[in-house]
């Protein structure tokens, strides 16, 4: 028996509903997808339970996905000391998915310490941690010797700066030679002479290659990220735990340092010789608040093998080496660097704004 063609008509209908439904998952109920999940603490260091902790490390934690750096600060990521939970000075930083609370100065021996991440941080996406994370750890009385800062791609630098580079001939620098983001017309007094490619010049007065920003690929983009890696080294400077604070009162000269690191909430002054003592696998780091001065004549020594490439001085203000001054080791500066006439380092100059010689000597040392 034949079917009628209205029953033809409603049974392609229905299978074309059926078909609609079934792309839209199979049901004909609204359904809203879920909003972001919260964010997580997947990691910690050190990790809850953990003894005999050294005295200046860092405390971190990295979480399961991207977390807003604005809700990662003091407030949100705590520290705190025994019983009494007793707030500990220290900094906040955040960066790919992890965050540190850097202390201020070294945690005591053998002490009890809570770290706390409240639900104030939130991730990229806006979304709260769904509970507070808090995890306990034990110090002992050890303080771990520091690892020498990592300068990156910026390390194949002898001199590196941002803003520009000048002097007064003839100067002598052994290493490379970069500006970024200045041009190439910021470089004076070097009587730079472009090499066919144009990816860098060359200069009577510098022993390697001098690169800027405007010359040919790839130097641009690898000056991006060579001033990338000075700026982080910066940061890794300035965020060590110190073990002496205020040596001096801002004065050091005459001195015979031992391998650690030193900070100083004011400038630092150096009018007599300074002497580092140390092997060559120690390391030396000088966090400078305001600026760098190295009297006319006088010298950094380094003794008993200590290297120049694992000597810090970490300078927020400006860096100022007096007539004939020498300096050793990598200056990380905020701001200007500039060498007296005759003046002489043996390490780095890496400046986030420039640098001006007069008649130095700049020599970059060896790996």
């Amino acid at each position: 028996m034949m079917k009628s063609k209205s029953n033809l008509f409603g049974g392609a209908a229905a299978l074309i509903l059926l078909a609609l439904s079934s792309a839209c998952g199979g049901s004909s109920s609204t359904e809203h997808p879920a909003g972001p999940a919260a964010p997580t603490v997947l990691s910690t260091t050190p990790a809850n339970g953990a003894i005999d902790v050294a005295r200046n490390g860092s405390v971190s934690a990295t979480f399961s996905e991207a977390m807003d750096p604005a809700s990662l600060t003091g407030a949100t990521f705590t520290l705190t000391s025994g019983a009494a939970a007793t707030p500990v000075a220290g900094t906040v930083a955040y960066a790919n998915s992890r965050v540190v609370f850097r202390p201020a100065a070294q945690l005591e021996s053998n002490g009890s310490y809570t770290a706390t991440i409240t639900t104030g941080a939130t991730s990229a996406a806006g979304k709260a941690m769904a509970s507070r994370t808090a995890w306990t750890f034990g110090t002992g009385s050890v303080v771990a010797p520091e690892l020498p800062v990592s300068l990156g791609t910026a390390g194949g630098f002898a001199i590196l700066a941002k803003s520009g580079l000048s002097t007064v001939p003839a100067s002598a620098i052994t290493g490379n030679v970069g500006v970024s983001p200045a041009a190439a017309t910021y470089i004076t007094g070097f009587s730079l002479i472009a090499d066919a490619t144009n990816v860098f010049s060359t200069s009577p007065q510098v022993t390697g290659r001098v690169y800027a920003a405007d010359y040919a690929v790839p130097t641009p983009s690898n000056l991006t990220t060579a001033i990338g890696d000075m700026e982080t080294a910066f940061a890794d400077a300035a965020g060590r735990v110190p073990g002496v604070t205020e040596l001096g009162a801002g004065n050091v000269g005459g001195l015979n340092l031992a391998p650690g690191v030193y900070k100083w909430g004011t400038g630092l002054l150096i009018p007599s010789d300074l002497t580092l003592t140390g092997l060559a696998t120690d390391v030396w780091i000088f966090q400078i608040a305001q600026d760098l001065t190295l009297s006319s004549g006088v010298r950094i020594n380094l003794a008993g093998g200590a290297l120049p490439g694992n000597v810090f001085w970490q300078v927020a203000g400006s860096v100022d080496l007096g007539t004939t001054a020498h300096l050793e080791g990598v200056v990380l500066g905020q701001t200007a660097i500039t060498l007296g006439t005759g003046a002489s380092v043996n390490g780095r100059l890496l400046a986030q704004t420039a640098v001006a010689l007069d008649a130095s000597t700049v020599v970059q040392p060896a790996p």
